[in-house]
Formats: C-alpha cells, sequence, structure tokens
C-alpha cells in the first residue's frame, strides 16, 4: 500500500514539474522582443490643393478590440484572429495609422495646418475615421494571404458640428505567402492607397464645405 501510494505520489510530483517547466517555456517565448514595424505616408504623395488656409484636427480612428493593438493582425477564419508571433507595429494600430495621416496631409499640402491639436481653441475641420479592417487573411489550402485595410472617414465642420463629407476607403493587395516580410509589404501598400486617396478627397471636400 505505502509503495502504490509512493508512486502515485511521485507521478504527481513529475506531472506538477512538467507543467511547471511548459509554464515557464511559454513565459520565456513571450518575454522575447519582437520586431518593431512602423507605416508611415507614402514616399510620394500627389499635391492636393484645396483645403487653402484651414486647420484640419486628425483624431485617431476608432477601432474594434482586435485592431486597437500593437499586435500585426491575422484572420484565420470567420471569427478567429491571431497575431504574428515574431512583429509587432511601433503603436497601437489605430494611433500608427493617425500619424501616418497627418504626415500624408502635410506632404500633400492640403491645409495649412495639420496635427492631433488645434492651434487655437477649435480648427477648422476634424477628421473623425474608423479603421474598420486591417489585417492579413491567409488563403484556404493556398500559401498566399490577402491583407486588407479599411477606413471610414468624416470630415467634419468644427463651428456646427456639420459633417461636410464622408467616404469609405478600402484597399487589398495579395501578397504570395504568408511569412512577415511578405505581410508586412502588404501592409505597405495597403496603406499608400489608402492615404493617398484620403488626402486628396479631404481637400477637395473642405474646399468645397
Amino acid at each position: 500500500m505505502r509503495s502504490a501510494m509512493r508512486r502515485a505520489l511521485l507521478l504527481c510530483l513529475a506531472a506538477v514539474t512538467l507543467s511547471g517547466c511548459a509554464a515557464l517555456g511559454a513565459l520565456d517565448r513571450a518575454a522575447e522582443p519582437l520586431d518593431v514595424h512602423e507605416l508611415r505616408a507614402p514616399a510620394e504623395v500627389p499635391a492636393a490643393p484645396g483645403g487653402g488656409a484651414a486647420q484640419v484636427v486628425v483624431e485617431a480612428p476608432s477601432a474594434a478590440g482586435a485592431i486597437a493593438t500593437d499586435r500585426i493582425l491575422v484572420r484565420e477564419g470567420a471569427t478567429q484572429v491571431a497575431y504574428l508571433p515574431d512583429a509587432r507595429w511601433s503603436a497601437e494600430a489605430p494611433e500608427m495609422v493617425r500619424s501616418a495621416m497627418v504626415e500624408t496631409l502635410i506632404r500633400a499640402g492640403a491645409f495649412g495646418f495639420v496635427g492631433r491639436r488645434p492651434l487655437g481653441a477649435t480648427g477648422d475641420y476634424a477628421l473623425v475615421s474608423e479603421l474598420v479592417d486591417f489585417g492579413a487573411r491567409p488563403e484556404a489550402g493556398g500559401e498566399g494571404a490577402e491583407v486588407a485595410m479599411t477606413l471610414v472617414a468624416r470630415l467634419v465642420r468644427e463651428r456646427d458640428a456639420e459633417i461636410v463629407a464622408a467616404r469609405r476607403f478600402a484597399h487589398a493587395v495579395r501578397v504570395p505567402d504568408t511569412s512577415t516580410p511578405a505581410l508586412l509589404s502588404g501592409f505597405a501598400a495597403v496603406s499608400d492607397a489608402v492615404l493617398t486617396d484620403l488626402a486628396g478627397w479631404a481637400a477637395r471636400a473642405a474646399g468645397r464645405g
């Protein structure tokens, strides 16, 4: 009887030790630093006159919880999400996208002032947006993936809170494989396309408003 109890105790201790080792291994992997990547304004931004001397304040896009993180999103099914294990964004995606939006509008020369806060009490316009999609989707049964970005933007006139214009910007590209470099090139491509379209639209809308 004592021998059987001793064997049972040893088995329990072994199981606890193994589970502890597994937990420590998971913690070690979680503590490994991730490569940091940043999306910025397109290298070449077409001039977009129209906003004149107006001030525009760019607010950070709203986003669902799966997107509002510094991890790089991979949608593995209709409801399942995952993140790249070896890379992350330089900031949470909405804040990174806002920085790129500000930089793009400045380069386009669309407004007299572009920033996160107005120069005075209020700006002339606020650019309010929602980051609806910002992720990669591996192909079912294939080696490639689709990287997509969807941004819904509204240009709001500050003095009366009137929505001057609203538009949905959506771009997607296919990349040949699901490696981190391939996916990042896809994110850069869709971001450049969305931001370029956004700058021209905002300038035209402000010119009309």
